[in-house]
């Protein structure tokens, strides 16, 4: 099944929010150059969103390939980065985007693509500072801002991640990406009601992919509400797929003492103006 369906489910309840947040906001970082359709760069056949593993792995060997053969070109090494991202060689995507950045300092496609390397390898403050590099104040990216949101939320700090987050949604509004992510900040800090109200209202949109129900079909069942969850699950996803979403669900919410753990951080008040969207 696709590697980007099945993120949400495959860590623990804390780790696996924030694992979850941190993709969906740089998979919103993707432009039509990480799609792949550009110059000499290898097509593929569907969006790297949908491939299984297999297909991810043979899609790497062939970008793997033309990198080895131009290093330097910014296409090139941005897709394989993402790539070997998707396939979890997070360290691997990192030295390939280090060394592309040297070769185009002043690309603002590579310095995103390297900040979001950064950030996957867990070196959050470096990728705020590339990310920062690759904004421009005239024309302001709601895309990297949203992973600037991300980040800081991997970094705890909550209330920063979410005036980001909402900065992003004036310049895009009731964009799925970011309402998805504004929820799932709510999942790091326990408060559940709220983050379900902005992932339902992320789902609704017209645009909203299966990374962003599958976030809905989290929340719903780190409430005990798990056949809601399970259907929430297996929309819009194969038979296969939604097996497989539904096994990780499962295990993960059966660990001792997972979702009532955030059941009582969710009693706590939440801060004054938290729950506006922007």
């Amino acid at each position: 099944m696709p590697a980007s369906l099945t993120t949400t489910f495959t860590n623990r309840i804390l780790q696996g929010a924030a694992a979850s947040l941190l993709v969906l906001a740089l998979a919103g970082c993707s432009t039509t150059k990480d799609r792949m359709t550009t110059g000499s760069v290898p097509k593929l056949t569907k969006p790297v969103e949908e491939m299984d593993a297999t297909e991810l792995r043979s899609a790497t060997d062939r970008l793997g390939q033309a990198y080895e053969k131009n290093p330097r070109d910014p296409v090139t090494g941005v897709n394989y980065a993402n790539l070997l991202r998707m396939n979890g060689r997070d360290t691997q995507a990192l030295a390939v985007m280090q060394q592309v950045a040297i070769a185009n300092p002043g690309d603002r496609n590579v310095l995103a693509a390297y900040g979001k390397a950064q950030a996957a390898a867990g070196q959050f403050q470096q990728a705020l500072d590339t990310i920062g590099r690759a904004q421009t104040p005239d024309r302001p990216d709601w895309k990297l801002i949203s992973a600037q949101g991300a980040i800081l939320d991997q970094m705890g700090r909550a209330s920063d991640a979410r005036q980001r987050y909402r900065d992003a949604l004036d310049i895009r509004p009731n964009e799925p990406s970011i309402l998805s992510n504004l929820g799932m900040s709510y999942v790091l800090t326990g408060d559940l009601r709220t983050a379900e109200t902005y992932l339902r209202s992320a789902a609704s949109q017209p645009t909203a992919d299966s990374r962003v129900r599958q976030n809905l079909a989290l929340v719903v069942g780190l409430q005990g509400r798990f056949p809601e969850a399970e259907q929430i699950a297996r929309r819009e996803l194969s038979p296969q797929q939604a097996d497989a979403n539904v096994a990780y669900l499962r295990g993960m919410l059966s660990q001792p003492n997972s979702w009532q753990k955030l059941a009582v951080k969710e009693k706590t008040p939440q801060a004054a103006g938290d729950s506006n969207t922007n």
